[in-house]
């Protein structure tokens, strides 16, 4: 591609490992300072969430001084703070930062300034008047267990304010999206902990007299690099059992009907894990070629390369696996509560209430009294009316007169007439089009004044004819339709991203090894003179 043949073999010659960044100019090329700096030592032994955010950190820098026409090498203590100011301050930013990540910005481009030995440094983590004096060290928002299984309920397990799950709810991915957030809330890890763990690493050892259980932790996988023990509860690790014996078990065999593990690049076959203080785990790759390594210095990369033997063939090590049977990288689990999140907000907030900012809500919520006391104003607070059960009114009935009688006369008998094929002013079709016209009634009666008549007249069309209302079908065609679309457009968007992660890694390797188209040598200030005039 682009000139380079075994693309892999070349990215990886230059150092460039998977979850590193390549930041691409808007003229579509690449810097190579900021590649060099990717691959140098200052970036290269962050950990790997700190690689993603200061990645994002600095590529937001980048637009900025882009859009402005500054180089960043170049950039200024002015320039920084212009920067700081629109990030931290602007009325027009509508995504302002709070001082904490701006610290974390902060040390970010000191890190980057100070490789690229930038002299005066725009920005320095290390002096008082570049650090936030807002900065707050951590926010926690307690919840009560109510409030937590309210969330739960809603959020990953779809139901709606009845308690019960709500029409159309996609439950593919439920058990182990509930089992991952129970464990997690049992144990106290981390995501990028509890997401990496091998199925061969739950806890299998019951404390005496107790209702929990004690696993090791790798070190590799957390942020100290060191390892330690956890716990959690039997509860917890039932509903992972559960998950691995069900959704897991049915998305491995779907991946090895479909010959999915066949196509892995990197499959190890674990042949063996010791025991003991500090095990170690044996594998053999698809060249024949064994290794072995300590369990504890297995980083996320490895782990997902690990396989073990199932009764159907091999299968991933990785404990959490996608619906297409491969390791759910820890990353993604952010896309999993932020939709639980998103779908609280549909079922439990009205439409004005989800026009307010959630920062104004969250004030508001923690301005009132905790749901477990009464207010002194003897009122429910309003996170109250939305969490607890409420009173309402019994639901008059429409109030019946003789017009509305004869109405529900004239429909019963036109049901009966459209069942047993017998229409005398419409087109005999089961809709409620042909029924209004039947019953002579306006379609609009059906909808509002007759609605139960109306559901009746479906229900009876099922029981009695064992086929679908025309409307029903309609929405059920339109559905399958729209998932055939959804499903082009992801197969394409995958196949488009994949083209682009292709490409950007191609003009990297041209960018390191200097086959670079050459740029046009910028002119000089009118109060500079060249030491080396350029050639015309």
């Amino acid at each position: 591609m682009l000139g380079v043949e075994d693309l892999p073999t070349a990215v990886e010659r230059i150092g460039l490992m998977p979850g590193y960044p390549v930041f691409i100019a808007p003229d579509f090329t690449i810097d190579s300072d900021l590649l060099e700096f990717v691959l140098s030592k200052h970036f290269r032994f962050l950990a790997r969430e700190t690689k993603r955010n200061y990645a994002t950190d600095i590529r937001i820098l980048l637009t900025f001084l882009s859009s402005r026409g500054i180089d960043w090498r170049r950039a200024s203590e002015q320039d920084l703070l212009n920067y700081r100011t629109w990030r931290c301050d602007a009325p027009q930013n509508p995504e302002r930062i709070s001082g904490s990540k701006w610290n974390r910005e902060a040390a970010a481009f000191t890190r980057l300034f100070k490789w690229a030995r930038v002299s005066p440094r725009p920005v320095d983590a290390s002096r008082r008047e570049d650090r936030a004096a807002d900065s707050v060290s951590a926010r926690v928002s307690w919840l009560t267990p109510r409030t937590w299984s309210l969330w739960s309920d809603v959020g990953l397990r779809g139901h709606g304010r009845d308690g019960v799950p709500s029409w159309g709810w996609d439950a593919r991915t439920e058990a182990r999206n509930t089992s991952f957030v129970q464990f997690i809330l049992s144990s106290g890890l981390r995501r990028q902990e509890g997401g990496s763990l091998l199925t061969f690493e739950l806890p299998a050892q019951q404390l005496q007299h107790g209702r929990y259980q004690h696993g090791q932790l790798a070190g590799a996988v957390t942020r100290s690099k060191n390892g330690r023990t956890f716990y959690t509860s039997l509860d917890a690790l039932r509903q992972v059992e559960t998950y691995v014996q069900s959704e897991r078990a049915w998305a491995v065999k779907r991946a090895q009907q479909v010959g999915r593990y066949e196509r892995v690049e990197q499959m190890r076959l674990v042949t063996k894990v010791t025991r003991g203080r500090a095990p170690r785990v044996f594998w053999v790759d698809r060249n024949g070629v064994e290794g072995h390594q300590y369990l504890t210095h297995l980083g996320w990369r490895e782990r997902q390369w690990l396989f073990v033997e199932g009764p159907e063939g091999p299968e991933p090590a990785w404990l959490w696996l996608t619906e297409q049977g491969l390791p759910m990288l820890p990353d993604r689990w952010n896309t999993v509560f932020t939709t639980a999140n998103l779908r609280c907000e549909e079922v439990l907030l009205s439409p004005a209430e989800r026009e307010v900012s959630r920062n104004l809500r969250a004030a508001e919520v923690r301005g009132l009294t905790p749901a477990g006391q009464a207010p002194s104003s003897h009122r429910r607070a309003p996170h109250q009316h939305r969490h607890a059960p409420r009173h309402r009114p019994t639901r008059r009935g429409p109030v019946m007169t003789e017009q509305s009688t004869d109405e529900r006369a004239r429909i019963r008998a036109a049901i009966d007439r459209l069942l047993a094929g017998q229409p005398t002013t419409s087109d005999g079709a089961l809709t409620v089009v042909a029924l209004a016209a039947e019953a002579g009634v306006h379609r609009m009666a059906l909808q509002k004044r007759h609605a139960d008549l109306k559901n009746e007249f479906y229900e009876r069309i099922r029981m009695e004819t064992k086929q679908l209302p025309e409307s029903e079908r309609r929405l059920r065609r339109a559905v399958s339709d729209l998932k055939e679309t959804v499903a082009t457009q992801k197969a394409e968007i995958t196949a488009l991203r994949h083209q682009v992660t292709q490409l950007a890694l191609a003009n990297a390797v041209l960018t390191h090894q200097g086959k670079k188209p050459e740029k046009r040598p910028e002119e000089a200030p009118d109060n500079v003179i060249s030491l080396h005039p350029t050639r015309k």
